[in-house]
Formats: C-alpha cells, sequence, structure tokens
C-alpha cells in the first residue's frame, strides 16, 4: 500500500453502475420497510409529502451537481465544502457524513434480521446482520467495479419489483378486483376519511420517514471520483431522479393504498408483501420479502462503499488518520473499509440487546444526519455561486437562487419539528450530540495541527 501521490482511486465505474448506484441510492429500506409506518401515520397525504421531499432532494441533488461538474478534479463533494467554506466544515461535515452512513447501515442490517424472519422465525436478530456485512465487506474488498457490479444487480431487482407493484396495483384498481373484502380502487385514496385522514399533524409526522427514505441519493455525489466519464454520466444520473420519483415512490405509495385502504396497512411487514400477499399470487410474500432483503443488501453495500471513501477523503484533507489514505492494488481504500466495518458490528450487539426498538432509533439518526450534511452542501453551493456567478457551464443549479434558500429553510423547518416531535427528539439530541462533539475534536486536535503545518 501507498499513498495518495502514488495511487489513486479506481475510475471503472461505467454509465450503467452509475445509474444504476443513484437509482440504489434512491430506493431502500425508508420505502420497502418505512413506508408502512408512514402510511399509517398520514394516510394518503403521504403522497404530497414524497412530492415535496422529492422536489427539495431534486434541488440538492442539483446543487451538488452543479458543484462536482464545476471541477472534475475533485473526487468528491467534500473537496468543494474544504475549499468554500473552510477547514471547519469539512472536518465536520467528513465526519458527520461518514456518521449518516454508518448509522443508515446500521438500519439496514437490521432490517435484514427482520426481513429472514419471515422464513426462519426463530432466528436470533442479530445472526443475518452479521452474515450479511462479512459477506459484503468481503466483496467490497475486491475493487470498485466487483462493487458496481453488485449495486447494479441489486437495483434491477428492486426496480423490477417496484415497476411490477405500480402495474399491477393499478390494473387492479381499474378492473375493481376485491381484495379480503374490500374492492380495489383509487377511491380509497379519499374515501377512508379523506385525503388527509390523520389531519395536518399526521403529515407532518410523516416526514420522517419520507426523508428516510430519500437519504442516500447524494452518494453519486462520491462516485465523482471513480467514474470514468463524469461530465457525462453524473448529469444523466442526477437528471433522472423526477422520474424516478414519480415512479417508485408516487406510483408505488398510490398502488398500494388504491389495492388496500391505508388504514388497513399494518406496520409489522412490508406493505409490499402485504399488497401481494392479499391478492392470492402463490408465493409472492416470499418472493416480495426476498426483494426487501435484496434492498437492505443494497443500501448496506452502498454504506460500505460511502464510508470507506470518505474516509479517504478526510485523510486525504488531514482530517483523519493517514493510515485511511492508503488505497490497494485495485485501487480500494482498504484501511477505511476496515475500519467502517469493525464500526457497524456495533449494531449486531444491538440487535442482540434490543431488537425490539433499535431500528426506529437509528433510523432517526441516520434522517437527521442527512438533513444536517445536505443543509451544508447546499450552503456550500451558494457560497460556490457567490464566488462564481456564471455558475457551471453545462449544469447549472435551476431557479437559482431563490431554490437554493427554499431548499435551505424548507430542510431545517424539518429539523425543528424532529425536534419538537417527542418521538424523534432522542434521535435528535444524539445527532446534535455527534455534531457538537466533532466541533469540540477539530477546535482541540485538528485546528492546531493545521496551524502548526502552515
Amino acid at each position: 500500500m501507498q499513498e495518495k501521490s502514488e495511487k489513486q482511486l479506481s475510475r471503472s465505474l461505467q454509465s450503467r453502475h452509475i445509474q444504476m448506484i443513484a437509482i440504489g441510492g434512491a430506493i431502500g429500506t425508508g420505502l420497502f420497510l418505512g413506508s408502512g409506518s408512514a402510511i399509517k401515520t398520514s394516510g394518503p397525504s403521504i403522497i404530497l409529502a414524497y412530492l415535496i421531499v422529492g422536489l427539495f432532494c431534486f434541488f440538492m441533488m442539483r446543487a451538488i451537481g452543479e458543484l462536482l461538474l464545476s471541477d472534475t478534479s475533485k473526487h468528491s463533494f467534500l473537496d468543494f465544502v474544504k475549499q468554500y467554506l473552510g477547514d471547519r466544515f469539512e472536518f465536520v461535515t467528513g465526519w458527520m457524513y461518514w456518521f449518516c452512513w454508518i448509522s443508515l447501515a446500521m438500519a439496514d442490517l437490521t432490517a435484514t434480521g427482520i426481513y429472514m424472519k419471515f422464513w426462519f422465525k426463530d432466528l436470533p436478530q442479530w445472526i443475518a446482520p452479521f452474515v450479511i456485512l462479512v459477506v459484503l465487506y468481503a466483496t467490497n474488498k475486491v475493487n470498485v467495479k466487483m462493487f458496481g457490479e453488485l449495486e447494479s444487480w441489486f437495483s434491477m431487482i428492486k426496480v423490477a419489483a417496484i415497476i411490477i407493484l405500480v402495474v399491477v396495483g393499478f390494473a387492479l384498481a381499474i378492473i375493481g378486483f376485491h381484495v379480503d373484502g374490500q374492492t380495489a380502487s383509487f377511491s380509497n385514496l379519499v374515501s377512508h376519511g379523506g385525503f388527509f385522514a390523520t389531519g395536518g399533524y399526521g403529515f407532518l409526522m410523516s416526514f420522517q420517514m419520507v426523508v428516510f427514505a430519500f437519504v442516500g441519493i447524494e452518494m453519486v455525489g462520491l462516485t465523482a471520483g471513480e467514474t470514468n466519464d463524469p461530465k457525462a454520466n453524473l448529469p444523466k444520473a442526477i437528471n433522472s431522479l423526477p422520474i424516478r420519483i414519480g415512479l417508485f415512490y408516487v406510483g408505488s405509495m398510490i398502488a398500494i393504498m388504491a389495492v388496500y385502504p391505508w388504514n388497513d396497512i399494518t406496520t409489522t411487514t412490508s406493505p409490499f408483501v402485504q399488497v401481494f400477499s392479499s391478492i392470492g399470487i402463490t408465493g409472492a410474500a416470499g418472493i416480495l420479502n426476498f426483494v426487501v432483503l435484496t434492498a437492505a443488501l443494497s443500501a448496506t453495500n452502498s454504506c460500505l462503499f460511502s464510508t470507506s471513501r470518505t474516509l479517504h477523503a478526510l485523510s486525504n484533507g488531514g482530517n483523519a488518520p493517514k493510515r485511511f489514505m492508503m488505497l490497494s492494488d485495485n485501487g480500494v481504500p482498504n484501511a477505511s473499509l476496515n475500519f467502517s466495518t469493525l464500526v457497524l458490528m456495533i449494531i449486531v450487539v444491538l440487535n442482540y440487546i434490543m431488537p425490539a426498538s433499535v431500528f426506529s432509533l437509528i433510523s432517526g439518526v441516520s434522517t437527521i444526519n442527512f438533513v444536517l450534511v445536505w443543509i451544508v452542501l447546499i450552503w456550500c453551493h451558494i457560497r460556490y455561486r457567490q464566488a462564481n456567478p456564471a455558475g457551471a457551464e453545462t449544469f447549472k443549479m435551476p431557479g437559482y437562487p431563490l431554490t437554493d434558500w427554499a431548499s435551505l429553510i424548507f430542510f431545517s423547518a424539518v429539523l425543528i419539528f424532529l425536534l419538537v416531535n417527542a418521538s424523534t427528539r432522542v434521535s435528535m439530541l444524539i445527532s446534535l450530540a455527534v455534531f457538537l462533539v466533532l466541533l469540540g475534536i477539530y477546535q482541540v486536535v485538528y485546528k492546531p495541527a493545521l496551524n502548526e503545518t502552515r
């Protein structure tokens, strides 16, 4: 192994890989598992929640895209944070982003333990996370192309399942298929208490899980250093986001609640499994459970990629131990991958100690951490445009500066609501504590070290 001056991250991700990684980042446990509790909380109005969050996530992605394409010699958005917001924000944002993916991976690994109980009811919840983490760690050690191939196949399975759900759900609603004493119909979206069936508060309550469904979409910003043609591949991946939002989120929610009234959706299993089981398709529950398990595997795979690359970027910037900078002969940051995997083993212990409550706590922490990072990235884009009023040549942020400021206000409002909401307050306090600890570490340890080297 050698340092960055002699080796660089592999640039072996192709357009197909980038497209599927972007899709994989937008479809995960939040949609397949978390949507059940979100539907129960907000009723049909969750469709509007997905549209609103999706719109602002699209703006956030366009901001990241313009940053990345303004200088393709930089390998991740952390390089731009350093340039436009300074060393402190680079340190805090980088480590917060690492913690984002660690907490998300913990939530997804917990989900695998829940899904495996479908086939093995007496299987301890910690076993599946342990086995899956070991297997994915081994595949990520090989090279980045192996990660890209694995993620492509995982994403294709997820996409196929959602397309089938949407087509079948819409068809059943059109023909008026009878399901468990109910008639499938688009009228189910308004005939069980109205579109805002649980009121405005229920609508707002759904935002935590809706935002959780979108976390990770910015991961395409970390693949910039490992794609063979970022100027062509990144715009394609980012601009396809509205289509994915419309089909994957809004389309699937309409299909689910048209077939099954929202108040009959259970929270103990994936609503995808419930819908296909209820219409009498032989083996549907087992097939869909395999699909949602694949979604969790995909998300965990993405987490291992992101955490290892984030540590590598932090080390390159002098914000993490130098050993995280080292690359294998295949261009994989092995030391960073090893450390992230070791930390993830904590979730195996948590699933052994507190299997019933670990998912809700960890998913809340993950959501809040990602929103904090998104706010920093949007602010970074504002500073970039202030320094470069013309913007990038071919990929400008639409509606700047109004869209940037509107996104900042929206994501800040989400954080405020999560703080005042009793069910997410603990997660919010944990995330704020991590943020403050990182600020303290920077001031006490890294700032003096940086001053000495200048």
